[in-house]
Formats: C-alpha cells, sequence, structure tokens
C-alpha cells in the first residue's frame, strides 16, 4: 500500500493513512493519459465560430458585365471570393470539436495523473477544511502554512461549503473542486493537489 502523510490545518502530521495502489500506485499510462488531455481540451472550444460563403451573402444576382469585349477579367457576380464584401472561401463553420474516448481508458488516465502526482510528492492530504471564517486571508494562510502558496494549487473537497468557496475565489493560483468532478486536465494544469481525507476516500471508492 502507498502511504502519505496526513496533516492538520497547522501543516502539523496526524498520522500515515494508506492509499489504494491500484489507484495511487500504478505505472503512468503517457499515452491514455495525453489522449484523455486533449480530449477535455476540445472539449472546451465551442465550436461557435461561421463566416459567410458566397451563397450567404446579399446581392450578386446579376453578372456585373457581359462575358466578352469589355477587356475585363470576366465575372460572375460580385458576391465571389475575390470581390470586397464577398462571400469568403474555406473558412470555419459551426462544428463539435469532442473526441470520445471508452470509460476505462478515462479511468486508466485519471489514476495515472493521481499516481504521476504521488510520485512527485505532490500530493498533500489534510484532515478537514473547516476555515473559521469566509475571508480569503484564511485561505492564503492555509496555503502559506503547507507551503504551497507560490504553487499553482488544485484544493479538492469531499462537499462544498459557503467559508471554503467565499475564501478561494479570489485567488488566482487556486483551483478549488469537489472530489467529483476530479479530472485530468486540473491534476496536470497545476503544480500541487491538496484533498481532505474524505475526498481521497470518495475518489478511491469510484476509481476502485
Amino acid at each position: 500500500m502507498k502511504k502519505v502523510e496526513l496533516l492538520n490545518l497547522k501543516g502539523e502530521k496526524v498520522k500515515d493513512i494508506n492509499l489504494n495502489e491500484e489507484i495511487f500506485g500504478i505505472t503512468p499510462n503517457n499515452n491514455v493519459l495525453n489522449d484523455a488531455i486533449i480530449l477535455s481540451m476540445a472539449s472546451l472550444r465551442q465550436g461557435t465560430h461561421k463566416t459567410k460563403n458566397r451563397s450567404e451573402v446579399s446581392g450578386g444576382g446579376r453578372k456585373p458585365w457581359r462575358q466578352k469585349g469589355t477587356g475585363r477579367a470576366r465575372q460572375g457576380s460580385i458576391r465571389a471570393v475575390q470581390w470586397v464584401g464577398g462571400g469568403r472561401y474555406g473558412t470555419p463553420i459551426p462544428r463539435d470539436y469532442s473526441i470520445k474516448q471508452n470509460r476505462k481508458e478515462r479511468r486508466i488516465a485519471l489514476k495515472s495523473a493521481l499516481s504521476e502526482k504521488l510520485s512527485e510528492n505532490a500530493l498533500i492530504v489534510i484532515e478537514n477544511l473547516a476555515l473559521e471564517s469566509s475571508k480569503t486571508k484564511d485561505m492564503i494562510a492555509l496555503l502559506e502554512t503547507l507551503k504551497v502558496a507560490d504553487k499553482k494549487v488544485l484544493l479538492v473537497v469531499d462537499e462544498f461549503d459557503d467559508n471554503t468557496i467565499l475564501a478561494s475565489r479570489n485567488i488566482k493560483n487556486l483551483v478549488l473542486i469537489s472530489a467529483e468532478e476530479i479530472n485530468v486536465l486540473d491534476l496536470v494544469s497545476t503544480d500541487v493537489v491538496v484533498a481532505t481525507e474524505k475526498a481521497i476516500k470518495n475518489i478511491e471508492e469510484v476509481l476502485k
């Protein structure tokens, strides 16, 4: 079994807790992990970009001049792509950027990301997250106590409470999510993961 220190809000060690080795101790599968990152980033794209082609712009119902005898190049419509105000060629149209990954691969990717964090000593587990107030300075003080205030932190909780949400929302380098929302993109894009003991148990329950 993998072990990690359990800390209190003062940064003091309370005890060692065991982690499921099938979740936090696997050899990361970089190919599947990379696919999951691409999937997550692709899902953020709206795909609503659009420009008009020549059939969608207004005007241009007749030939601007006759085919021959004018000394000018032949033209069929003033809405052709070479004209000012004409349609556009080869430009974006609405599309769905999402890609698919099967459930087994998604689980492997998540386990790989978690195992990588543990192997890099970038996983901190705390007893709970009971802040006394909703002030930002209280959350900053906690991050300083855990010595991660200068890093990009993923804070994983078992459930949200008002104090935690309000205290963390103005800290740029802090991402707050619940254990149910944990995902590969947030794990790989942050430097360190701080999770409550209950959140870790919830993750293990889902992924075991």
